[in-house]
């Protein structure tokens, strides 16, 4: 006798629930209806003769051949999607990696010193302030060129709040502490591997997580500026051709990457912080 294989509504929202777990399918559940809504309220909206901006069906129509082949490449310019975005990771990844090093180096030093904080503080605060974008005309008049010119506008961006924190993470080191670790002689060195390393792992992953933002934010509005492959250029260059579908397009996979990223520092900082800070 044959076997069915039909499943009842009732026991596929079973599995789902089962395997998702019953708050993780409410968040999907609700979060996907406020989607549908929002695109349905855009598509009424831009219903009319001549819209000002193109209605969601109408995107998905216009793009339709860059999000089913991303992975062109025509030479130049002219690739795909995912080409484009690798091309802006690969600028932040330089650049965020040296903020991050340099950031927390610096933070540990004008955390445990007083006089070099008092001393850097000041002009920190002045440079914290200034927008990205203006670092860009010093940067391609120092470097001449366009790749490393972006790095450094990425770098200036992203330090700041990477030093702040763990400048702030190394303040806050509880006084006993210390006390432990002169009780018990350790030397310099197992002071910063055992007690103020992991004592400030929170502040410096915060520090890196609104640096790995901004960098993204950062690197979107230099490439509009600077020609060559990269997800910000791609953008400004479907303004100049007035492809409205495609910028749109361009900005979903940019907040999409942004969230991915801003997801995997809290990852790895989640696996590095201590069981007894969490």
């Amino acid at each position: 006798m044959a076997v069915s294989s039909y499943r009842s509504p009732v026991s596929s929202r079973f599995f789902l629930t089962k395997w998702l777990g019953p708050e993780r399918l409410r968040k999907i559940t609700t979060s996907s209806i406020a989607i549908f809504i929002v695109l349905g309220i855009w598509q009424l909206l831009c219903m009319g003769k001549d819209p000002a901006l193109p209605p969601p069906l109408t995107v998905l129509t216009d793009t339709w051949g860059l999000i089913i082949d991303p992975f062109f490449n025509n030479g130049g310019t002219d690739v795909g999607l995912f080409w484009q975005i690798l091309a802006s990771l690969k600028r932040v990844a330089i650049g965020f990696s040296l903020a991050a090093i340099t950031g927390i180096a610096v933070g540990i030093l004008i955390g445990t010193s007083r006089l070099i904080y008092d001393a850097l503080d000041p002009i920190f605060q002045v440079l914290r302030t200034v927008p990205p974008l203006a670092w860009l005309p010093i940067s391609l008049a120092a470097f001449k060129d366009n790749e490393p010119s972006s790095i450094f506008v990425i770098f200036m961006t992203a330090i700041w709040p990477i030093v702040i924190n763990t400048a702030v993470g190394v303040q806050q080191l509880p006084q006993d502490y210390k006390n432990v670790a002169r009780v018990l002689k350790l030397s310099r060195a197992d002071y910063f591997t055992n007690i103020l390393l992991p004592a400030t792992v929170p502040y410096v992953f915060t520090g890196l997580r609104i640096g790995i933002g901004l960098s993204w934010l950062a690197i979107v509005a230099a490439e509009m500026l600077v020609p060559g492959v990269g997800i910000g250029y791609f953008i400004w260059d479907s303004w100049t051709s007035s492809l409205i579908s495609e910028i749109i397009l361009a900005l979903l996979y940019v907040g999409l990457v942004g969230l991915l990223l801003d997801k995997l520092v809290a990852s790895i900082g989640r696996l590095l912080t201590p069981e007894e800070q969490k």
